[in-house]
């Protein structure tokens, strides 16, 4: 997959935009769920801030990492936090995000 600009790649595109069907399709094409660069590090970082609730839990059964890091706000949790998204935040905390973890702009989650 092609990488660059602002979200880094297709996947993370369409999951900052809640393009749900859009993920599934480029999931089901091989995109790696766990790809890194643009702004938002990874897609789950990217539908994290947005508060894309049911692109979050497509990503998170698709394989992604929830406690990558990478990106402006560091981790998805981050941005979730940030974003102001209490579901996605939830969604993430159950999936096993680490709430102290360090990064990004803000340092972390709290």
């Amino acid at each position: 997959m092609l990488k660059g600009g602002q979200y880094g790649n297709a996947l993370q595109a369409a999951s900052y935009k809640g393009y749900k069907d859009v993920v599934q399709l480029l999931l089901d094409a091989g995109a790696d769920v766990n790809a890194q660069g643009g702004q938002y590090g990874n897609a789950l970082q990217a539908a994290s801030f947005e508060g894309n609730k049911d692109v979050v839990q497509l990503l998170l059964d698709a394989g992604a990492n929830v406690n990558a890091q990478g990106g402006e706000y560091g981790n998805a949790l981050q941005a979730a936090s940030l974003g102001e998204n209490k579901d996605v935040v939830q969604l993430l905390l159950d999936a096993g995000a680490d709430v102290g973890s360090q990064g990004g702009q803000y340092g972390d989650a709290l």
